[in-house]
């Protein structure tokens, strides 16, 4: 019987002994396997190993998996116009060396994400900071593109690589919220003020650069049309005293019937001495008939 449990307990201690020694690593792990005390780390990849059974050599199985971190309750930030904002950012990270990792964290994973979040608290206070409420709001995307660069290059010495940041929700605290709100509403309206007196002196400005054009347009056209008149009446002269050079009595006949157009209206009544020389050319064509009743008045009517 005695010899019965002895084996029993053998079989046991060496079934205990062959499983501490074998360790399984799948595909999305990797193992940090180290001696007592944390000496001589190494990394295995995926699959079936055999180490030394503990406590002579122990591992650190490590997810290489992109992972997430999100805090429990929404972290408060303060904005550069001292504003309260809670805000709930979603951390997704990758550990990529994992034997930095180890030696970082003396093998507590544990503290590792704490350090990251602590980081990561750290890089989003600071891009607050730097900016005002309504900036954060209309930038949140940069603000944390900021924050991510800070906090990335924070935990490189733990061998971990962020691969984003993101805010999951940005809310203002229920005491401050509608004092918040009043601000933004007179902000905007400031704002809005402002760009419509700016677009009142750009009309303004567009409007005189539009009569600046149209008078100098106009100048111009007044310009050529003066030239072209002026033109136009040179050769008209020309060409009329040339005529008249030519039949000095034409040129009388013509001025004559230009001066009873002038004189004479529709509807006129006058009385003239029709022996007058300046109806000389209703005698005759040439002007040099005579009235056949000389003591006689004329009464025409137009």
């Amino acid at each position: 019987m005695n010899r019965i449990v002895a084996l029993a307990i053998a079989i046991a201690a060496l079934l205990f002994v062959g499983s501490s020694t074998l360790l399984v690593v799948d595909q999305r792990h990797v193992a940090v396997v180290y001696s007592r005390g944390g000496d001589n780390p190494s990394v295995v990849g995926p699959g079936l190993h055999v180490k030394l059974p503990a406590p002579l050599q122990a591992a650190m199985v490590v997810d290489t998996r992109v992972r997430t971190w999100v805090p429990t309750d929404a972290d408060r930030y303060v904005t550069a116009d001292k504003a309260d904002l809670l805000v709930t950012p979603v951390l997704k990270y990758r550990v990529t060396d994992p034997l930095k990792l180890f030696n970082e964290t003396d093998g507590d994973q544990q503290s590792a994400i704490d350090r990251l979040a602590a980081q990561a608290r750290t890089a989003l206070g600071d891009a607050f900071e730097k900016r005002a409420l309504g900036d954060v709001l209309s930038n949140e995307a940069q603000v944390a593109q900021a924050a991510r660069t800070a906090v990335a290059s924070a935990a490189g010495s733990l061998g971990i690589d962020v691969v984003d940041l993101r805010f999951l929700r940005v809310d203002f605290p229920q005491a401050s919220a509608e004092a918040v709100y009043k601000r933004m509403a007179a902000a905007r309206e400031k704002l809005a003020s402002d760009e419509r007196a700016q677009s009142a002196v750009e009309v303004a400005q567009i409007k005189a650069d539009a009569q600046r054009q149209r008078d100098a347009v106009l100048s111009d056209a007044y310009a050529t049309a003066q030239t072209v008149k002026g033109e136009g009446d040179a050769k008209a002269a020309a060409i009329a005293a040339d005529a008249f050079g030519r039949d000095p009595g034409f040129y009388q006949f013509y001025q004559s019937l230009q001066a009873y157009r002038s004189v004479f209206k529709p509807g006129d009544v006058i009385v003239v001495d029709p022996d007058s020389e300046f109806f000389r050319f209703m005698r005759g064509p040439d002007g040099s008939a005579v009235a056949n009743n000389p003591a006689a008045s004329a009464s025409r009517k137009h």
